[in-house]
C-alpha cells in the first residue's frame, strides 16, 4: 500500500529540521534519512558547500517534443538535431525567475560576480559556508556517516525558501541527497585472473540457430574479435575522416591508462597498436589523468578498450571527473565536491562539439537519489539527444534489486520510512532520455543473472515502449509481484549485450571481467560504428536512439529469450520473446542494424 510522504511531513519536520523563525518560508524538499545512515554530529559552520541553485527551465516542453519529433525515424523531422544555441534558449529560465533569484541572493551578500552560471543560466553555482546555507535555506545541515561504508557526507533532510520563491527555483543541492553521486557505485560485477593466452585448441567454432559462427573461446572470453562475430560486424571498417567521435565517462578517479591501452591493442586491435593510437583526455572539474599503473582503474580500462577497440579509428575522448566524499570530519574543511553527474552535464553541455556515441557505466539506486535531482539530470540527458548525441547506461547488476550485500542497507526496501520490499531500479538508467544495457552471456546468447531490469518509482513509462512493454506485461501470470514493482513504469533496459568473461589489460596484466559495465561500451561502440555508416552517406549522427529502436530499428536485435535476472528474495524477470525486462529488446545484429539506418 501506498502512503503520501506527505503524511510523514510533520513528524520529519519535528524531528529533521530547524524550526522556522520566518513565516514566509516554506519547506521546499523534505526526505526521510536513507538507512544506513545516521547523524554523526553538527556541520562545522565554515565547512564549503558548492551549493546548485536550479532555476526552472522555460519550455523544456518544446525541447521534449522537438527531441521525439527528430528521434522518430517516420517523422519527417528524422535527425534534424538542434544546435547548442537552440537548446540554451529553450531551457533559459524566465526573466523573472532570474532577477527573483538574484534579489534573494543579493540579501544574503551574495553578488553576481561570486555566482558561476550554466550555459543557458538554468543553473546557478555558488561556494559558501554552511552557516550562510543555513540561514539562506532555514534548516539545519548535519555531518552523517553511513554504517556500511563509513562515508561522511554534510546534508539536510529538509530546507525550505521564501513562499515567494518557490515557483522561482526548482530544486537545491547538496541538501537532501543522500545517494552515492559522491562515490557512484562502478556497475563492474566481477574481476579475476585471465589467462595470458586465449585458450582454443581443439575447440569446434560454435554455431548457433541462424547459422551465425562464433569462435569457441568466445564462450569464457570475450575479444573485440568475439563481440564483431556474435553481433555480425565483422569486415565492416569505419572511417576516421568522416566527423566521427565516441566518448566515456570516468568517475571515481577512475584512470584510463594508455599503456594498458597499447597492450590491449596489441592484444587484439594490431591495426590500432601499428599505429600507437590513443584517446584524447579532457578533465572535468579537477579530474585527473594519472598514468601511474599501479592506479589504472579497472572500469576506466575496461571503457575504453572495448568502446574504442571496436570502434577504431574513429575520434575518441575520456572524460574523467572528479568526485570523492565531500567531508572528512578529522581533516577540518577540505575542498567540497559536488555530484559528479551534474558536473560533468554542465561541461558536456557548454561544449560546442560533444562526441556523438557516450557510454556512462556508472549509476545508483533510483530510490537513494531525490526525485526533483533524477528528473532535472535526466532533462540534461534530452538536451544531449536533442543535439544529435547517443547516451548509452549500464542497468545495473543486481538483476531486479539492488545487489548490495551490506546489511545496513537492507537490499530491497524502501527508503521511504515504510520499509517495504521492492524492486530497486537503478538511475541513470530509468532515465527515458538514455539507452539502458543490460547483459547476456555465452553463445548461443542468454540473460546473464545479474542484468538490472525493471521499472522506475519517478518516470513514467514514455510512449516509445508501450507496444512492447504491454506486451511483456501481458504474458506475466496475474498478480506476477504485485506490488512489488510500478507496472506503468519507465521500464529497463532497451537492449543488451555480452557483460562477462571481458578480457582486460589491467597494470599490464589481463583481466576477466564481468558487469554491464561491459555491455554499455559495447553498444556505444556499435553506435558509433552505426554513426559512421549514416555520415559514409551524408546522413546525421543518430542522436537520441530509444524511438527508433522501438519501431523501425527493432527487427535489427537479437532476442534473447533464456535467463532471468533474480533478486529481493525472487526468481526476477524471465528473458522471453520480444521486449523483457532483463535484455530489453536483445543484442545488435550490426548488419541489420546498418542496413536500417542508412
Amino acid at each position: 500500500m501506498w502512503v503520501s510522504l506527505v503524511s510523514l511531513l510533520p513528524l520529519l519536520v519535528v524531528a529533521f529540521a530547524l524550526p522556522s523563525s520566518d513565516s514566509e518560508h516554506k519547506v521546499k524538499e523534505l526526505v526521510v534519512p536513507p538507512r544506513g545512515w545516521s547523524i554523526h554530529g553538527p556541520a562545522p559552520l565554515d565547512h564549503l558547500i558548492k551549493l546548485r541553485i536550479a532555476l526552472p527551465q522555460s519550455n523544456f516542453q518544446a525541447l521534449e517534443d522537438h527531441l521525439y519529433e527528430i528521434s522518430d525515424p517516420y517523422h519527417e523531422r528524422y535527425g534534424a538535431h538542434l544546435s547548442k544555441e537552440d537548446i540554451e534558449e529553450l531551457v533559459a529560465p524566465r526573466p523573472e525567475s532570474v532577477d527573483a533569484v538574484a534579489q534573494w541572493l543579493h540579501s544574503h551578500g551574495i553578488q553576481d560576480e561570486d555566482m558561476g552560471r550554466s550555459p543557458a543560466g538554468d543553473w546557478l553555482t555558488l561556494r559558501i559556508p554552511v552557516a550562510l546555507v543555513e540561514k539562506m535555506l532555514d534548516t539545519k545541515y548535519h555531518v552523517w556517516k553511513h554504517a556500511g561504508s563509513g562515508d561522511y557526507l554534510v546534508r539536510t533532510t529538509s530546507y525550505s525558501l521564501p513562499k515567494s520563491l518557490h515557483e522561482h527555483i526548482e530544486l537545491i543541492q547538496p541538501t537532501t541527497m543522500f545517494g552515492a553521486f559522491k562515490k557512484l557505485k562502478s556497475t563492474i560485477h566481477s574481476i579475476s585472473e585471465a589467462d595470458a593466452t586465449i585458450q582454443t585448441q581443439n575447440l569446434r567454432p560454435i554455431v548457433d540457430a541462424a547459422g551465425v559462427t562464433v569462435d569457441a573461446s568466445c564462450n569464457t572470453t570475450i575479444t573485440i574479435t568475439c563481440l564483431k562475430e556474435i553481433y555480425n560486424a565483422v569486415g565492416y571498417t569505419p572511417s576516421a575522416t568522416v566527423g566521427n567521435s565516441v566518448g566515456i565517462t570516468g568517475y571515481l578517479e577512475e584512470n584510463a591508462n594508455r599503456a594498458d591501452l597499447q597492450t590491449f591493442y596489441a592484444d587484439q586491435v594490431p591495426a590500432a597498436a601499428a599505429v600507437n593510437s590513443t584517446f584524447k583526455f579532457i578533465s572535468v572539474a579537477g579530474g585527473l589523468d594519472s598514468q601511474n599503473s599501479s592506479l589504472a582503474g579497472g572500469e576506466a580500462n575496461l571503457d575504453v578498450q572495448f568502446a574504442f577497440g571496436l570502434s577504431f579509428p574513429i575520434a575518441s575522448t575520456f572524460y574523467s571527473t572528479a568526485g570523492r566524499p565531500p567531508f572528512i570530519p578529522d581533516i577540518g574543511t577540505p575542498e567540497d565536491t559536488n555530484e559528479p553527474y551534474t558536473d560533468w552535464l554542465d561541461f558536456i553541455l557548454s561544449h560546442p562539439s560533444p562526441p556523438l556515441a557516450i557510454s556512462t557505466s556508472y549509476g545508483d539506486d533510483e530510490q537513494t537519489v531525490p526525485e526533483s535531482f533524477a528528473k532535472r539530470a535526466c532533462a540534461g540527458f534530452a538536451q544531449l539527444g536533442a543535439r544529435g548525441v547517443s547516451l548509452t547506461v549500464s542497468s545495473g547488476d543486481g538483476g531486479v534489486g539492488d545487489g548490495d550485500p551490506d546489511p545496513a542497507t537492507q537490499e530491497c526496501i524502501t527508503n521511504d520510512g515504510l520499509n517495504r520490499t521492492r524492486f530497486i531500479p537503478g538511475f541513470p538508467a530509468s532515465c527515458p532520455f538514455v539507452t539502458a544495457v543490460g547483459g547476456t552471456i555465452h553463445f548461443p546468447e542468454q540473460a546473464v543473472d545479474f542484468s538490472g531490469g525493471g521499472f522506475s518509482d519517478y518516470f513514467a513509462r514514455p510512449s516509445y515502449q508501450d507496444a512492447a512493454v504491454k506486451g511483456f506485461l501481458s504474458k506475466l501470470p496475474k498478480g506476477t509481484y504485485s506490488g512489488l514493482f510500478n507496472p506503468n513504469g519507465r521500464a529497463i533496459p532497451d537492449v543488451s549485450a555480452q557483460s562477462d568473461f571481458f578480457r582486460v589489460f589491467i597494470a599490464g596484466t589481463p583481466r576477466s571481467i564481468g558487469g554491464t559495465s561491459a555491455s554499455s561500451p559495447t553498444f556505444a561502440g556499435f553506435v558509433a560504428l552505426l554513426n559512421d555508416g549514416r555520415f559514409k552517406k551524408g546522413l546525421p549522427s543518430l542522436g537520441f536512439l530509444n524511438p527508433l529502436l522501438y519501431s523501425k530499428a527493432a527487427s535489427g536485435f537479437n532476442d534473447i529469450t533464456v535467463g532471468s535476472n533474480p533478486g529481493c528474495g525472487t526468481p526476477g524477470f524471465n528473458a522471453t520473446k520480444g521486449w523483457d525486462a532483463v535484455t530489453g529488446l536483445g543484442t545488435p545484429n550490426f548488419a541489420k542494424l546498418l542496413a536500417l539506418v542508412t
